[in-house]
């Protein structure tokens, strides 16, 4: 039996090993630098960021959870966003693989029912099927699981749109080279000229911005469902 391996999967291992190799080395770094001194370089954005989505994670789930939840949505964003953004070097992005958002959507998915279970017990989480009436279980049953179709669909569908209008782009910029080129009495196909005038900036909403969204979507909603799981009183203990 041959087993073929999609393309998508030495891009998916790439994006792992990069992220990997990039924190063991800024963790090498951060442990290296004095704590009393001034942070500087590359240690202040990462500072920054980590703390920003520290602060975030814990406006939803609390300081108390925080510790917990913060490193996996450190992680979640840090992956989302760099296989959205990829495409900039030429790279099919992983996120426009319905495997991998489908992937992550199940793993938040998981550790939501995870928090329910812990915070609500496994009795009411059943009796929630039921709830209000118990003739709404069909419809319950696909309210538990419709986030994992929506979360995975709406980052597989927006980062593979960006990247089908931008081979557009680039497909118009070439026809229009050589039509300009054809006008100019040079026949045949020539370099796509076009191409490096309008696609940076089409790049940059496609890829950075719509890229960043993405991220900032799929990540406040791993937060907020998880949030939605823990009581108002554990979410105010420290």
């Amino acid at each position: 039996m041959n087993i073929e391996l999609q393309a998508d999967v030495f891009r998916i291992v790439f994006v792992t090993v990069l992220i990997a190799v990039a924190m063991i080395l800024l963790g090498l770094k951060i442990r290296r630098t004095d704590p009393l001194a001034q942070p500087k370089g590359i240690i202040v954005p990462v500072l920054l960021g980590v703390q920003k989505v520290h602060q975030t994670v814990i406006e939803n789930v609390g300081p108390k959870h925080a510790e917990m939840f913060t490193p996996y949505i450190l992680a979640l964003s840090v992956y989302i966003f760099l296989s959205n953004v990829i495409s900039l070097f030429g790279v099919s992005s992983p996120t426009a693989n319905l495997s991998v958002t489908l992937t992550l959507a199940i793993i938040t998915w998981v550790i939501t029912q995870v928090a329910s279970f812990k915070y609500s017990g496994v009795k009411a989480w059943f009796h929630s099927f039921l709830e209000p009436i118990p003739v709404l279980l069909p419809i319950n049953i696909l309210s538990k699981f419709s986030s994992i179709i929506s979360m995975s669909l709406r980052l597989f569908g927006n980062i593979l749109c960006g990247g089908i209008m931008m081979s557009l782009v680039y497909a118009g910029a070439q026809a229009a080279s050589n039509g300009i080129a054809h006008l100019l009495g040079q026949g045949g196909p020539v370099f796509n000229f076009l191409g490096p005038i309008v696609a940076p900036l089409l790049h940059a909403y496609f890829d950075v911005f719509a890229g960043f969204i993405q991220t900032l979507v799929f990540v406040t909603l791993t937060m907020v469902f998880v949030g939605v799981e823990i009581p108002d009183e554990l979410k105010k203990a420290k």
